[in-house]
């Protein structure tokens, strides 16, 4: 509270410092380019729906217009505010780059998600409520896809396991260890995309490839590991870990080499074997960093979607897919973009809210352990 009074004092000193016809420049400035903004974008929007006969044919007029009151925007508040007007433009322009980017994008798609909009259709965009949403509910495939993301988050923790193993292992006094470090990030410095030809289309091919004549010759008649269901999501899970296990390793890793030595030493001189220096003294320690990989890593698999369209586009049946490659699958396919962006939209308040129960969940664990 005193923070917050300081500073609201400071900004009230500085801009009384600030010559009154500068403020009300400033003043002038920001109110005139939000009202021309305010304008445009209605005009447009008012013209889109048809209720009116003028507008633009694209709406790169309104980007022209956010660029202009942005930088307004920010004149505006040097005119205005002075000295706290310049230190504002350390984050102003960060923010406004986010709302292009971000908030104006969502709720834009807001806006095509209710609509029937076929790109293959000559009819255009026309408004159709909840049709999308009614469809979305009995649609088969999504919900298989989001049941597949069950699955896909729930390796996670398979991942971590092993990617602990990983960094006690280079974190041990082993030789060749800075070679060690080096390929096992080899992985991650690879693009999914990559890893799905080289390892999904060459060496599991079923006729040639070189881990599929290696099961023949151990006596698998027919090692087909992209069309069996469940060994084709396995497949999926085992490449996407190999990618990013590493990522959760070195994080971990990074965990390990600032946990203090003097702790561990004297847990050994108390005669603690490893076992239990490692669970009673080195994994809680290690917790906070724990849950910040696995937390990391959970958003990132909540975007699986370029090894799945490489490997199996989604296949046996759907079996493989992931929400974010049905949705790649909807718009290539179908061209039905009002239906995928609604998948999108409702995919994006699914994370939203989940993530908000995780990160829920984790704070009061972390706070009932620490």
């Amino acid at each position: 509270m005193t923070t917050t009074a300081t500073a609201a004092s400071d900004h009230q000193a500085v801009s009384a410092d600030v010559p009154p016809e500068r403020r009300r420049a400033g003043q002038l400035v920001i109110r005139g380019a939000t009202a021309a903004l305010v304008l445009v974008t209605a005009v447009q929007i008012l013209s889109v729906a048809g209720v009116i006969g003028i507008g633009f044919s694209t709406w790169f007029p309104i980007l022209v217009a956010y660029v202009l009151w942005s930088i307004a925007l920010c004149w505006g508040l040097v005119l205005r505010d002075g000295e706290a007007g310049w230190r504002a433009l350390f984050i102003l322009p960060a923010v406004l780059f986010t709302v292009a980017l971000v908030i104006f994008p969502t709720v834009f798609g807001l806006f095509i998600a209710f609509s029937e909009w076929n790109l293959s259709s000559t009819s255009g965009r026309t408004f159709n409520g909840l049709a999308n949403f009614y469809q979305l509910m009995a649609d088969e495939y999504f919900w298989n896809a989001l049941l597949n993301m069950v699955f896909y988050v729930a390796t996670v923790l398979v991942q971590y396991a092993i990617a602990f193993g990983l960094a006690l292992l280079l974190n041990a006094d082993i030789k060749a260890q800075k070679f060690f470090r080096v390929a096992f990030l080899l992985p991650f410095m690879l693009s999914p995309v990559a890893v799905s030809w080289m390892i999904g289309k060459s060496m599991l091919e079923f006729r040639f490839g070189p881990v599929t004549n290696l099961l023949r010759w151990f006596g698998w008649e027919n090692p087909s590991l992209l069309t069996s269901p469940w060994l084709a999501k396995i497949t999926i899970a085992f490449m996407d870990a190999w990618v990013w296990i590493p990522f959760m390793m070195i994080m971990i890793l990074a965990g390990l080499q600032a946990l203090s030595k003097e702790v561990q030493e004297a847990a050994r001189v108390d005669g603690a074997t490893g076992w239990q220096g490692f669970w009673q003294i080195t994994f809680p320690l290690m917790l906070p960093v724990s849950v910040t990989t696995i937390v990391l890593r959970i958003i990132f698999q909540l975007k699986l979607a370029d090894i799945v369209i490489n490997t199996t586009s989604g296949g046996p049946g759907g079996a493989t897919d992931t929400v974010s490659s049905y949705i790649f699958r909807v718009y290539k396919d179908r061209s039905t973009v009002g239906y995928g962006t609604m998948i999108a939209e409702v995919y994006l308040i699914i994370i939203i809210v989940f993530l908000a129960l995780l990160l829920k969940f984790t704070s009061k664990y972390m706070q009932r352990v620490t």
